[in-house]
């Protein structure tokens, strides 16, 4: 059975495990996540969050990120795993974080 590798071509880690295309992810739950919470400048000038990490299904990253996105009133996509927010809402998305019970890490800036 030849099964497709996903994504990564080569790693040099030793404790590297290859995720294969159909393959399950394993989900935290809210309190075993450990997020990060970013800020970034995008084209012209415009700031994002940048929400990384986060462990689980594209579904749930999806939900998390309409979560966000209409508490705070503003758009954003999820992409490459990652939750982009526009605009510089970072304050009000920790504060959301920490009442759905996630953890997160405050990043640069």
């Amino acid at each position: 059975m030849n099964k497709k590798k996903k994504g990564i071509i080569y790693s040099t880690n030793p404790d590297f495990k290859f995720q294969y295309e159909g393959q399950k992810t394993s989900t935290l739950s809210n309190e075993e996540q450990q997020l990060k919470v970013c800020i970034d400048k995008h084209r012209k000038g415009k700031t994002v969050i940048i929400i990384k990490d986060f462990i689980g299904t594209i579904e749930q990253m999806k939900a998390l990120g309409k979560i966000l996105k209409n508490k705070c009133g503003v758009g954003g996509t999820v992409k490459n795993n990652e939750i982009i927010i526009q605009g510089d809402v970072r304050e009000k998305i920790m504060e959301i974080l920490k009442k759905e019970g996630y953890n997160y890490k405050r990043v640069g800036g």
